[in-house]
């Protein structure tokens, strides 16, 4: 039987959130050092500093079973957003309800560039709750899914020495291979070639179906529209739609004046 809007599980609440924060602007000193000193001894705000309101009064339910799709433009306040639903950045006014542990693709797998790439599958794992002896079960599996040995052994070699788009696609692996209550996706399916998306587009699928909720950031909008049956258009900071996923796109393309580029391969 099929959920029903009365009957659907939420598993992430966002009330009526804004998210403001201060950038710093002009120094009053060269170094950082002096700078920092001149603040305490000013006791006031750093000359230059100025706040941003980066997510201005957003509300929306997510329930189990969804991927959600998060568009806007650059600014828009998407990942500013996801940080929040993970409880890595506190609302300033509204509240943020979730059911079980976000994790935050490339947080929660906390991962160090001098270590080895596969001392980070290790890393990665335990930081997410995995056991040594899971950890071990899927190591190969992460690795094959990363695609990252298939032009050698780098997962013998530090992360420092990989490419952005390397240590992308091994983040994403150790992720995906954890089932979890709610996933959060920065981007992370614009990196790598169309093997390794069709690969991620398809381990989202599975999560899903594992009654997970995912959420994905994406510039790149036909992977919203193959991948998540519903989207989130923010733009400066506000909600301008809510609704499915080709609907929501198709109105932000004839905002934007057509498709997103697509971004460079890394």
């Amino acid at each position: 039987m099929a959920d029903t809007p009365d009957t659907r599980v939420p598993t992430v609440v966002v009330d009526d959130v804004h998210i403001t924060y201060t950038v710093n602007g002009a120094r009053t000193g060269r170094g950082s050092a002096t700078s920092a000193l001149n603040r305490i001894v000013s006791r006031g705000q750093p000359r230059g500093a100025r706040k941003v309101h980066a997510v201005k009064g957003v509300s929306f339910a997510a329930y189990k079973g969804e991927a959600i799709g998060l568009i806007g433009s650059n600014g828009s306040g998407k990942s500013t957003l996801l940080k929040a639903v993970a409880g890595l950045l506190p609302p300033s006014r509204g509240r943020v309800y979730t059911q079980g542990q976000p994790s935050l693709l490339g947080v929660n797998a906390a991962l160090m560039s001098d270590l080895t790439g596969e001392r980070n599958v290790v890393l990665g794992g335990l930081a997410m709750g995995m056991t040594r002896a899971q950890i071990r079960e899927r190591y190969q599996g992460i690795v094959d899914f990363s695609g990252i040995n298939e032009k050698g052994d780098f997962i013998t070699l530090p992360m420092r020495t990989y490419s952005s788009g390397m240590g992308a696609r091994l983040r994403f692996s150790i992720a995906a291979a954890k089932s979890h209550d709610v996933l959060l996706i920065d981007e992370a399916l614009s990196t790598g070639d169309k093997k390794f998306q069709l690969r991620s587009k398809e381990r989202i699928m599975e999560l899903r179906e594992q009654a997970g909720t995912v959420f994905l950031v994406s510039h790149s909008n036909r992977s919203i529209t193959e991948t998540c049956d519903r989207a989130i258009w923010l733009e400066a900071g506000t909600l301008r739609m809510d609704g499915p996923a080709k609907e929501v796109v198709a109105a932000y393309e004839e905002f934007t004046g057509g498709p997103a580029k697509k971004p460079k391969k890394k």
